[in-house]
């Protein structure tokens, strides 16, 4: 199989290339990345030497582009996304512009090129906030933040090339990823990074806000099962099964980190900062998936990777708080 990877530099993405690539000797891989602040080529560095990886910068919102480069692709997995929700209340034209002019530019790409079929990774967040119970995969959209209205058009937009142009679209809705490799703006990275450093965590509200937390190789592992099994047309739910607030994650990381509880700082909570999410994975279950990390471990084992790969995260930092790129 020749599989096209969007977004492949990220942290998400390029965990699913080195694990397709490793696992898998019958499969081409084409990586297209904008390699924006969250694309890193050092991601990919373990099978950048793989004669089966080819790599593109370039903008998947560029239909030119996609024209050109899609047809050969038995299937299409979208990673690309503008992802940050803070980012994305202080800005979303780039959200807009990625998360559904991209994803549109994509579909319209796999429908023309006769593209077997399209996975559409999405998210948990366009289902807005639930205080009690869980979401199933009909429950209705209502995001709150710009990242979230984007990711829930183009889960939309996806469904809709499925049921009016017959193209073989699954979607994948997940929760809070953690993981080696994911970019120092988001909590559990930032977080550890800091308080390796000896700086404090900034923890938003009063740290009540629950999420559910899943590792980013049993993500990997429910996109491919839903790439492989999938039925067109379906939303797949990727449940962790562990949901922690996230005052919960902050005690985990402090005591895998030997650090003490005096380095949390309260901060103002974000606008609009949903409660809780909680997702039920019954039809992703039903294709066999179980998920194989818990946080007991995972937790500690992502620390141990951010305190042996300095060289990977320090420049991220440095970048970030000069208003660089790298």
């Amino acid at each position: 199989m020749r599989l096209l990877v969007t977004g492949g530099a990220g942290f998400i993405g390029s965990t699913f290339v080195r694990r397709l690539l490793a696992g898998h000797r019958d499969v081409a891989v084409t990586v297209v990345d904008l390699l924006t602040y969250a694309g890193n080529m050092a991601n990919l560095a373990p099978v950048l030497d793989d004669p089966r990886l080819t790599f593109i910068r370039g903008d998947i919102a560029d239909g030119a582009m996609l024209t050109a480069l899609v047809p050969g692709h038995e299937a299409i997995v979208n990673f690309a996304a503008e992802s940050h929700v803070d980012r994305s209340i202080a800005g979303s034209q780039a959200f807009v512009d990625t998360n559904v002019g991209g994803a549109h530019a994509l579909l319209r790409a796999a429908l023309h090129a006769g593209t077997e079929r399209f996975v559409q990774v999405s998210t948990d967040e366009v289902y807005g906030s639930i205080e009690f119970g869980s979401w199933h995969e009909r429950s209705p959209l209502d995001p709150n933040s710009p990242y979230a209205a984007t990711k829930a058009a183009a889960d939309l937009l996806a469904l809709s090339f499925a049921r009016t142009h017959g193209l073989h679209v699954s979607i994948t809705r997940c929760g809070n990823n953690y993981g080696p490799r994911q970019h120092p703006e988001k909590m559990i990275p930032l977080f550890i990074t800091n308080l390796l450093d000896g700086l404090p965590v900034p923890l938003y509200g009063d740290g009540r806000n629950v999420r559910h937390w899943i590792h980013v190789d049993d993500h990997c592992r429910a996109v491919q099962l839903v790439l492989e099994k999938g039925l067109a047309g379906s939303v797949y739910h990727v449940a962790g099964g562990q949901e922690l607030s996230n005052r919960d994650v902050t005690e985990r990381l402090i005591a895998a980190c030997g650090a003490g509880a005096a380095k949390v700082r309260e901060v103002a909570d974000r606008p609009g900062h949903d409660f809780r999410y909680s997702l039920a994975g019954d039809s992703l279950t039903s294709l066999g998936f179980v998920p194989q990390v818990h946080v007991d471990g995972g937790f500690p084992a992502t620390v141990d990777w951010y305190r042996r790969n300095r060289s990977w995260w320090e420049p991220l930092k440095v970048a970030a708080a000069t208003g660089g790129r790298r």
